[in-house]
């Protein structure tokens, strides 16, 4: 069996324009990122709770061994439609530093629900908290953030691509076995992770492995814009706010200088 290395480790260090289906990575090499659709795109976009709770399934099982959350709280998951005693089950997997007045350096407890996430545990092995956000590619003209409006940040569309992108092809340099991403652009140090039905899921949606890149990708989104639907919703309704009074300034000034439109000095 194939020894799994460290998740997403080829985020690292690389440039992306994620908002074509190729672009060039930082050696020249094209990449090809995918266009997924999710849920979540576009101004009145969502998120898809059953996806991001398989996506929780997919880093439980397969990510979380290398790869920390620490920007995320456990009791965030109640936005993901757990109960309290689910989220206490569920942290109590995983143990954090005891900082007790009679811990000893070095001693760890049951995480519980106001705890965050572990760190990495392992030292090349980057944190997936913002990832999805460091991955954006899709600004738009002039910085004006307009494709992203529409067409989503593009991280998410990344990390799926880069999950899916393994071609097969490995090679050697300086004793290191390097496997080739269309997605990354080139060879990397990370091995394939996702190779479908990984995990078996409770709703009972088929896990290929498209699945599964698109699911974890939508839960990474959701760990680093966990207020994506409060924002969108406050930006309508304050671009309404501000339609209106517009709209209650322009009729205002017509009506104070229409008695005077026409007359001469």
């Amino acid at each position: 069996m194939m020894k799994r290395t460290t998740l997403l480790s080829a985020l690292l260090g690389i440039g992306l324009l994620a908002g074509a289906p190729a672009a060039l990575a930082a050696g020249g090499e094209e990449q090809h990122i995918t266009d997924y659709s999710f849920s979540f795109e576009g101004p009145f976009g969502s998120y898809d709770q059953d996806q991001l709770q398989r996506g929780l399934q997919v880093y439980t099982e397969i990510c979380s061994g290398c790869h920390g959350l620490r920007y995320v709280p456990f009791r965030a998951l109640e936005d993901l439609g757990y109960t309290d005693a689910e989220v206490r089950a569920y942290a109590a997997n995983f143990f954090v530093p005891d900082t007790g007045p009679d811990a000893q350096p070095g001693d760890e407890r049951e995480a519980g629900p106001t705890d965050y996430f572990p760190k990495s545990g392992v030292a090349n092995a980057p944190d997936l908290s913002l990832m999805a956000k460091a991955r954006a590619g899709f600004h738009g003209p002039l910085g004006t953030g307009l494709s992203q409006l529409f067409n989503g940040m593009g991280g998410a569309e990344y990390i799926a691509s880069l999950n899916t992108g393994f071609t097969g092809e490995e090679k050697e340099e300086a004793g290191t076995l390097l496997y080739e991403n269309t997605a990354y652009g080139g060879y990397l140090g990370m091995g394939q992770q996702l190779y479908g039905d990984d995990v078996e899921y409770a709703d009972g949606t088929p896990a290929t492995i498209e699945q599964e890149a698109m699911d974890v990708a939508a839960f990474l989104m959701w760990a680093a814009e966990p207020k994506l639907e409060a924002r969108k919703s406050t930006g309508i309704w304050v671009v309404l706010w501000l339609a209106l009074v517009t709209v209650g300034l322009y009729l205002t000034n017509k009506k104070l200088w229409a008695p005077h439109k026409g007359k001469h000095k």
